[in-house]
């Protein structure tokens, strides 16, 4: 009975930046750490450099070619199983990078009254642009943003050579975030077990 209420929440992380010598696996990787320990949630983790989108969209109306298929069908599954999303982001121009909008934008019900944390990081302002500008491109998906993030400012001065952070701060702030993440996914995934949700 996998859509039971009380079963393990489905979690996709995804790792939003595809830039060589990113540091987006390292804080995934953190971050899947505390998934696992959460008594109630899995994680899937979504590497868009290990699953490239394609970049140009079909006409509309027009059939995606074979090539389109194949490349989705490595990632849309994924999202349309998961119960809730944590996006791990950098901020790049005051914003979050286009391989992150490319896969939005390629979805659209996989989003729907699902609940969404953000785990970003950067320099003085930790990524919290391009946060804040994923929730405004989320609620246009339906998804349900989470209000705690977790964010890494001047992050290559936080992590050890282990990948952890030194601040055991960041260790609160996450199980803050998640445990939200947590109860949102609950209750709409019960939600949407009694209702289908409306579009």
């Amino acid at each position: 009975m996998g859509d039971r209420n009380d079963s393990p929440l489905r979690t996709a992380v995804i790792i939003g930046s595809t830039r060589d010598g990113r540091f987006g696996p390292v804080v995934a990787d953190w971050l899947k750490d505390h998934i696992q320990r959460h008594e109630n949630m899995t994680a899937d983790l979504v590497d868009l450099v290990e699953t490239p989108m394609p970049t140009v969209f079909p006409a509309f109306g027009q059939a995606p070619s074979q090539e389109v298929t194949r490349l989705l069908g490595a990632v849309s599954p994924r999202l349309a199983a998961a119960d809730a999303f944590v996006v791990v982001t950098p901020e790049y121009n005051h914003s979050f990078p286009a391989p992150l909008k490319n896969v939005i934008d390629w979805h659209t019900d996989q989003w729907h009254a699902k609940p969404v944390g953000f785990v970003s990081y950067g320099g003085l302002a930790g990524g919290l642009r391009a946060v804040e500008q994923l929730r405004v491109v989320l609620a246009e998906l339906h998804a349900v943003t989470i209000r705690n993030t977790v964010s890494f400012h001047n992050y290559g001065e936080v992590f050890d050579a282990d990948g952890k952070p030194s601040d055991p701060g960041c260790d609160v702030a996450a199980k803050a975030m998640l445990d939200q993440l947590s109860w949102w996914g609950h209750a709409l995934r019960e939600a949407k077990r009694v209702r289908p949700y409306a579009v």
